[in-house]
This record gives structure tokens, C-alpha cells and sequence, in this order.
């Protein structure tokens, strides 16, 4: 079964009976998170919440809130912006972050939906993971991680990855044991 045919079913099973879910897709970087995620919201019809709009700002990134695991999010702005307005059943309003520009953009509505997707690292976080009706985990060989980096991102992008983003994350999956409190969805 493919990971969208597994991530199907299990959305289709929690749905039962229930008019809304948030489903949050937590994961190591390119380990198919966002690639699900738009696989999910075309057959599903559904809006997608990518965990990368909530990156700290510039002046966010102290020494103490980036030592925290998981603290290069905000997830403050987060929960306020969008899980407590969703868990309400209402719609929610947020400006992403844009990386590009370091600075908020455009705002973004994300209307009513039977489901809404929580795609990105960092999602299932513990003071997060619990507004979640279902948690899912897409996995990686590191091998796998690297070729794909490589090609997404160029050589010296995937120096920086290895160096800084990779053991961030593998800080924060080890410390909160992320994948334990999620469905492990493995292979493609």
C-alpha cells in the first residue's frame, strides 16, 4: 500500500463519524511531508497548513529560543493563528513567513473543511500534537534524505542541511520520541 493509500485509509477512519479532523505530517526534511501533503489535499479537497510559514522571525531568534528543540518555530503565533480557530471549527487567517524576504507575507485564509493538513517539522511538537486528531510520520534512510537534498537544494545547500537543519531535527525527534505518538508511514 502506498503512503497516500495508507494515509487515506487512516484519514477516512478517524473521520467516521466526526465533521472535522486536523491531521498534523511531521517528518525529517524531504522525507515526502509536503509531497503527501499535496497528494492528500487533491484527493481529499482540502487545505494544507505548512508548518514552514512559522518560522521565527529575525528578531525571534535569540540564542535561548533557537537552543530549544523545535524553537526555530513559532509556535505561539501558530496555535493562536491557527489551531485554536481551527479546533473551534471556524476558519483561520495567518501571514506565512517567507524565507526569501525574512518578513511575513500575504495573508492566507484557510476556510471550513471535513479535514485540514498540518504539513512540516516540527508539527507534532508536544505543545502542538495534542489539537490533533491524527498524527502521521513520513520516514527516511538517511542515504535516501541526502540524494534528495542534493537534488532539491544543490551541494552547498545540503552542507548546511547536514550541519545545522539535519541534527536540529534529529534533536528534536529524539528528545520528544515524535515518531511514537504518530503512525509511521513508510516507503512511497
Amino acid at each position: 500500500m502506498s503512503r497516500i493509500e495508507e494515509a487515506l485509509r487512516l484519514i477516512e477512519a478517524v473521520l467516521a463519524g466526526k465533521d472535522r479532523i486536523l491531521v498534523a505530517i511531521d517528518g525529517p526534511c524531504a522525507s515526502g511531508k509536503t509531497t503527501l501533503a499535496e497528494a492528500l489535499s487533491d484527493r481529499l479537497s482540502c487545505p494544507v497548513v505548512h508548518m514552514d510559514h512559522f518560522f521565527l522571525r529575525p528578531e525571534q531568534r535569540t540564542p535561548d529560543r533557537l537552543a530549544e528543540l523545535g524553537g526555530n518555530v513559532d509556535r505561539e503565533r501558530f496555535k493562536a493563528e491557527v489551531l485554536t480557530p481551527l479546533q473551534e471549527k471556524n476558519e483561520c487567517a495567518y501571514r506565512p513567513f517567507v524565507c526569501s524576504t525574512m518578513s511575513l507575507g500575504e495573508t492566507i485564509i484557510i476556510k471550513k473543511s471535513p479535514v485540514v493538513l498540518i504539513e512540516g517539522s516540527y508539527s507534532c511538537h508536544p505543545d502542538l500534537r495534542d489539537a490533533y486528531d491524527l498524527c502521521l510520520y513520513t520516514s527516511i534512510s538517511r542515504k535516501e534524505q541526502e540524494e534528495r537534498l542534493f537534488l532539491r537544494e544543490g551541494e552547498a545547500k545540503l552542507a548546511v542541511f547536514k550541519a545545522k537543519w539535519i541534527p536540529m531535527e534529529e534533536a528534536y525527534f529524539k528528545a520528544f520520541d515524535v515518531a511514537s505518538h504518530c503512525h509511521v508511514l513508510r516507503g512511497e
